[in-house]
């Protein structure tokens, strides 16, 4: 009998092996059920009782529906009990991002894609949340009131947050991670992924979504962290499981968000034995760099090792034209950039969004990387970078003369003074300064000295003082502009409106949403529909005084408008919507949400004659 048993070890191993690789591509509720009997499985003894916290601050996120001086629809509602769970709807005490759907990247304002973007990172927004205590993860249950399914990923981090000394290394690790999936029910639900198990306890979760399948905005209520406070012990048969998948690559980089052992791979200069170089060193120098286009930054590291030409080819310059960092936010360094300088000496795309956050990136190395790297950056893209300082922003206007966009979305860290530098970069077309700290006298130098800007966004800068001056300003000054955002802007009036209409006549996107201080009974949404003959999109949301006037003034000049956002009014009609929707044939979106005057019957009379128009209806509860 004893032959028998290792030819049997040997075929339960091969046959566990074919399983386990037909299990990875399975539906999504076989990997739930496989999940679930590995959490079985490690179930701790009563002695280390379960710990349930909801979140106790909101520490970080990259955007939301919003002000910053007021509570509603922000992320700040994410911390603490629930306020509106288990009702479903359209609740001011949620947390909501600040877009959905697809609308957004068909806009004019919206920026062409990176090339090399991992196809597993399809992130666009995020919150970080911090519990009372640390435990070791065993669940993390979001509650969704309105439009759930935009969480794609949760991360857990190994960094206190409350811990007076800093950590000697700061982990990331993804619980779980889904592609976006369609949910069909708007209704609340209680999000229970079946989430891995982690070697280190956490305070620190953060989430991350998409929301591009969603017909409306997601509303998020709180999040619980369900965790032990000692480590769980898992059994034999689990613990065989898990160590076996780590020896796998595939494994290594989903849970090593995106890029595990990134210094390693950026670093490594070991090559392949032989002089053998396949049937690569017969192609065309060009033909090979066209081929290795396709491949991710991992990828590209990954083949550098495996023979001196293709060594040459993956440090070739031209392949880091672009160069698109953000996915690998959660291990990218000082030391990465230090790696990656020599070849990036042509960069013109550069994304570090998100990167560089809990003292990953320092000021010198950044300073050291832009100064070896900057000479030829066109765009560069900096969203949520909280290392970024005035030094930064200096180092930035000294050595990328040629700089034409950059996004300083949400770097809400970076203090007042720091700004005054971007106006040394006078060929800027794009400038992001969403939910940033500047000041009236900064942004007036910006705009007098970058003439050349086609893309202004200034959403919730709350430090400016009078939008009425800014607004002249632009008008006077930035003749090219073609998009333009104020949402919530807390003092522009008419007379702002029309410095922009009759200086911008080129605006094609123009964002008003949330601007209580304008009026439809002064003209000025009249004029500006009669101004501005190009726009594409206009949103006046949330602006209750627009009326019929305002919409078949739109009708008879902006025969081009693809989105109109009128949230909120009391004044329009049916008969003039049905005037523009048979003015305006291009138009895709129309948010006629809280709108009293129309109902369900007109909403869907209007689905039936125009169905290439999406028609947002929300009701009040």
């Amino acid at each position: 009998m004893s032959p028998v048993f290792p030819m049997l070890t040997v075929l339960t191993m091969f046959y566990y092996l074919c399983l386990r690789r037909r299990a990875r591509t399975a539906a999504r509720g076989e990997m739930t059920n496989s999940h679930r009997t590995i959490e079985s499985n490690s179930r701790t003894s009563p002695l280390n009782a379960e710990v349930v916290q909801y979140a106790k601050e909101v520490v970080d996120f990259s955007s939301h529906y919003g002000s910053e001086n007021s509570m509603s629809y922000t992320m700040w509602n994410l911390a603490g009990v629930p306020n509106v769970f288990p009702s479903s709807g359209d609740f001011t005490q949620t947390a909501v991002f600040r877009t959905y759907g697809t609308w957004w990247d068909q806009c004019p304002s919206a920026s062409l894609p990176f090339k090399r973007t991992p196809p597993d990172f399809q992130s666009q927004d995020y919150v970080e949340l911090t519990f009372e205590q640390q435990v070791y993860p065993t669940a993390v249950h979001v509650l969704e009131t309105y439009h759930p399914g935009a969480v794609i990923r949760i991360l857990a981090c190994s960094a206190n947050p409350y811990s007076p000394s800093p950590p000697a290394e700061v982990r990331w690790e993804i619980l779980w991670s889904e592609r976006p999936t369609k949910v069909n029910a708007s209704q609340a639900r209680q999000f229970k992924p079946c989430i891995k198990q982690i070697n280190f306890p956490t305070n620190l979760i953060r989430l991350e979504v998409n929301s591009s399948l969603l017909d409306y905005y997601t509303e998020l209520d709180a999040v619980v962290l369900h965790g032990m406070k000692d480590k769980p012990l898992l059994s034999l048969k689990t613990s065989l499981i898990d160590m076996n998948d780590l020896e796998e690559d595939d494994y290594e980089e989903k849970d090593g968000c995106g890029m595990d052992n990134l210094n390693k791979k950026l670093s490594s200069t070991a090559l392949g034995e032989g002089p053998n170089n396949g049937y690569f060193d017969k192609l065309p120098y060009e033909l090979i760099q066209l081929i290795l286009n396709h491949l991710t930054l991992p990828d590209l590291c990954r083949l550098a090792q495996t023979c001196k030409l293709l060594n040459q080819h993956c440090y070739d310059p031209l392949q880091y034209i672009h160069l698109n960092l953000q996915p690998y936010w959660a291990k990218l360094n000082d030391t990465s950039l230090e790696f990656l300088q020599t070849r990036c000496t042509l960069v013109q795309w550069l994304n570090l969004s998100w990167t560089g956050n809990r003292g990953f990136i320092s000021v010198a190395g950044f300073s050291r990387f832009l100064k070896v790297c900057g000479s030829e950056l066109v765009r560069l893209e900096l969203s949520c970078s909280h290392f970024l300082n005035e030094t930064c922003l200096e180092i930035i206007s000294e050595t990328c003369p040629d700089l034409q966009e950059l996004n300083l979305s949400s770097c809400d860290k970076l203090p007042a003074q720091a700004f005054n530098h971007i106006a040394k970069l006078c060929g800027l077309k794009r400038l992001v300064l969403y939910r940033t700290k500047v000041e009236q006298t900064a942004l007036l130098s910006i705009l007098n000295f970058c003439s050349e800007l086609q893309h202004l966004s200034l959403g919730s800068c709350v430090m400016i003082e009078d939008y009425d001056v800014i607004a002249s300003m632009i008008g006077a000054k930035c003749k090219k502009l073609r998009t333009l955002d104020l949402w919530r802007c807390k003092n522009i009036t008419e007379n702002g409106i029309a410095e922009l209409a009759s200086g911008c006549p080129l605006l094609e996107e123009l964002d008003l949403g949330w601007c209580p201080t304008l009026q439809s009974s002064t003209g000025c949404f009249a004029k500006l529909a009669r101004q501005l003959p190009n726009l594409q999109k206009l949103f006046l949301t949330a602006n209750r005084s627009v009326c019929d006037t305002d919409i078949e003034e739109l009708a008879c000049n902006c025969t081009r408008l693809r989105q109109l956002d009128i949230l909120g009014t009391r004044m329009v009609s049916p008969g003039s919507l049905r005037k523009l929707l048979e003015s305006c044939k291009d138009l895709s979106l129309l948010d006629v949400s809280f709108c009293s005057q129309i109902d369900n019957r007109a909403v869907l009379e209007f689905n039936g004659s125009f169905p290439k128009v999406f028609i947002k209806k929300s009701f009040t509860q």
